[in-house]
This record gives structure tokens, sequence and C-alpha cells, in this order.
């Protein structure tokens, strides 16, 4: 076996773990919303969850994906069109991290959390 099967292999592992993360975390946060909502009866608590979980599962999902396209590109293939290629992905899929990082968090990546008192939080 030479070192672009192996990076082959790998950046199929890559993407098998990727989708397994979106199905897999899909599926958890799909059975945490109808737990909920089934114990508490409060739909807009329960459906606030629901797209915090599922946000959470897109993001690692999204992260194991472009492991998969750094693998495939820069290991297998390393041209100009292909790490064009790569950097456009990335770009999309980093964009898409963000906006879920936000949409989850309700803050900017690199901006601190503040408790209710106001207190700053590290994380």
């Amino acid at each position: 076996m030479n070192f672009k099967q192996v990076a082959d292999l790998v950046g199929t592992a890559f993407e098998l773990a990727g989708m397994a993360a979106l199905v897999i975390g899909a599926a958890l946060a799909f059975v945490i919303y109808i737990i909920t909502l089934s114990r508490r009866r409060n739909a807009s608590e329960a459906y606030r969850g629901l797209r915090r979980n599922l946000g959470k599962a897109i993001m690692v999902g999204l992260e194991l994906l472009i492991a998969a396209d750094i693998v495939r590109s820069v290991a297998i293939d390393p041209t100009f069109e292909t790490v064009g290629v790569l950097g456009l992905i990335v770009g999309v899929r980093t964009f898409l991290s963000w906006s879920l990082e936000v949409e989850v968090n309700g803050r900017w990546p690199w901006q601190s959390s503040r408790s209710p008192n106001g207190d700053v939080i590290d994380v």
C-alpha cells in the first residue's frame, strides 16, 4: 500500500466520520427534542434545544468533512487547482460553521461570554 492509498483511506475515514456525526447527531437532537417536549411541554424551550443540538452536530460534521477535504486535496493531488478548490470549500464551510456558532451560542466565536451579573466568562 503506497502513500496515496493510505491518504485516500484516511480521507474516506474522515468523510464517514463526518457523515456519521451529522446523522447520529441529528437523530440524537430529535430524540432529545421529543423527550424534552413530552416531559416539560414547553415547545419553545424544546425547539431552542433542538436547534442548539442540531447546530452542534452540524458543526462537528463540517469540521470532519473539512479534514477529509484537506487530506484528499493536499496529500493525494496537490495541484494549484485542487488547493484552490480546497480553499473555496474551506471558506464556505468556515462561514457556515461561524454562522452556526452565532446561531447556537448567540455570539461570535472570538467573543467572551457574560454571566447574568455581567462577569466575563472565558470559554
